[in-house]
């Protein structure tokens, strides 16, 4: 029997559908109005509420824009609340694109970097084509905006404002993947041609000229120093004079970022262990991408102990799978598709990952907790999509079904974790291949 669709076939599937009444009243409703209206829970609608017994912030919700920056607004809102409390003002933002225009130039270099290490293999190896495929994108990971941060500090937003580019990032980005491929074929000829990775390397270095240059038009020149004065929420004015980035990060950054670990939840691989991701870096030289694997318990655990001591968390996920977005509501049953169509879809967590299902697509903030004596109930995040049609003024809630289906990663201090979680942080990085899910957050 061969696998071709025949014409008795495909007369059996019309004769089947077209007896099947619901199914003809189903594809009447779905061909006039999305599926989404069709298919939502209206039970899990009316019986979610934005009330939390834990609540943190007090302060507007952020926006992106038309940008794939998520990990840094996501990083520096979780310093917002220091930055808030010891300035003693209503609201406070660092610069996102502050951090993005450093993400770009480092990346730039760090790639090109791994096209020099990786100049022996084949154009079309499956790894060196994810990151050409992959060269300057506006996603990351919690480590690499460590990197950045480290490297090049932090300052307000008024200080280095939005532009344009950095809030409509698609014609750069396609700009600067084009400039950083041409810089990869260059190098890889010089190689080819026998040159060795000095000269590579001399090229790269000539070459970041021009990367430098179509960052600075696109965002603008980033700041050596600034001077920085405020008016707090009693009146009191500041004056705290020129401060450069770092000096800027040192006094107004409370946070001891540099404790975290990242904890993931990977169903495909043993706990206990560490993991990195071939080939994802943006600053060469930088803390490499590492992930302690637990499970999703002992992740819900941390999550919710941080928010009761009145920490803000950063968080991976799957943002787009059961998610309303006006309502500002995640639930694994959102929509009952399924109920819908009349048969299963299939695939748990574990097989969602390894079929290409579901991914790290989002980072956020958690800002906020429901506890009752039955255990957790939901959570409240902070987007980064703006106040207007996202959720309450910017502000979503996550019922606790979901966090068990697409939640992948949290950043915790080391001292929420457990004594194997602590020991387990010493073992020796699995290296996940480079186009593996728990490194898409950054593509």
């Amino acid at each position: 029997m061969s696998g071709t669709v025949t014409q008795k076939q495909i007369a059996e599937l019309r004769s089947q559908f077209s007896g099947d009444a619901t199914a003809k009243i189903l594809q009447n409703a779905v061909t006039t109005t999305t599926i989404q209206k069709v298919a939502l829970n209206r039970d899990v609608v009316a019986s979610t509420d934005f009330s939390f017994s834990t609540k943190l912030d007090d302060w507007k919700a952020t926006s992106q824009k038309a940008s794939g920056r998520c990990w840094l607004f996501a990083f520096l809102n979780l310093f917002r609340k220091g930055a808030i409390e010891k300035m003693n003002v209503k609201d406070f933002e660092f610069s996102q694109a502050h951090l993005h225009f450093w993400d770009k130039f480092e990346r730039a270099n760090a790639n090109l970097e791994a096209v020099i290490a990786t100049a022996e293999r084949d154009i079309d190896d499956r790894a060196l084509g994810v990151l050409l495929a992959h060269p300057s994108e506006d996603g990351g990971q919690w480590n690499m905006a460590v990197n950045i941060v480290l490297k090049h500090g932090v300052v307000p937003q008024s200080v280095y404002p939005e532009s344009q580019s950095s809030s409509s990032t698609y014609r750069m980005n396609a700009n600067l993947r084009h400039l950083v491929r041409a810089i990869a074929a260059e190098i890889r000829g010089i190689m080819e041609a026998g040159g060795g990775e000095g000269q590579a390397r001399e090229h790269k270095q000539k070459r970041m000229a021009d990367v430098w240059k179509l960052l600075n038009i696109h965002l603008g020149t980033p700041p050596r120093h600034f001077d920085w004065q405020w008016r707090d929420k009693d009146d009191e004015f500041h004056r705290r004079g020129r401060m450069t980035p770092k000096e800027f990060m040192a006094e107004f950054v409370t946070l001891p970022f540099q404790e975290y670990v990242c904890l993931v939840h990977d169903p495909r691989n043993p706990t206990l262990q560490t993991y990195t991701v071939d080939l994802l870096q943006n600053v060469h030289g930088g803390l490499p991408v590492i992930y302690l694997n637990v499970d999703i318990d002992s992740m819900k655990d941390i999550t919710r102990r941080i928010l009761e001591d009145e920490e803000p968390v950063w968080f991976g996920c799957d943002t787009g799978k059961q998610m309303h977005r006006r309502l500002g509501l995640w639930d694994a049953e959102l929509y009952e598709f399924e109920q819908l169509y009349g048969f299963e879809l299939g695939l748990d967590k574990e097989a969602r990952l390894r079929y290409h299902q579901t991914a790290m697509t989002h980072a956020m903030l958690f800002t906020g907790v429901d506890v009752t004596d039955k255990g957790i109930r939901r959570w409240r995040v902070e987007n980064s999509w703006g106040e207007k049609e996202s959720g309450k003024s910017g502000f979503y809630t996550m019922n606790d079904s979901w966090f068990d289906e697409y939640m992948f990663e949290i950043a915790s201090p080391r001292s929420y974790l457990s004594d194997e979680m602590v020991a387990a942080l010493d073992t020796e990085p699995v290296v996940l291949p480079a186009w593996d899910p728990m490194g898409s957050l950054a593509r």
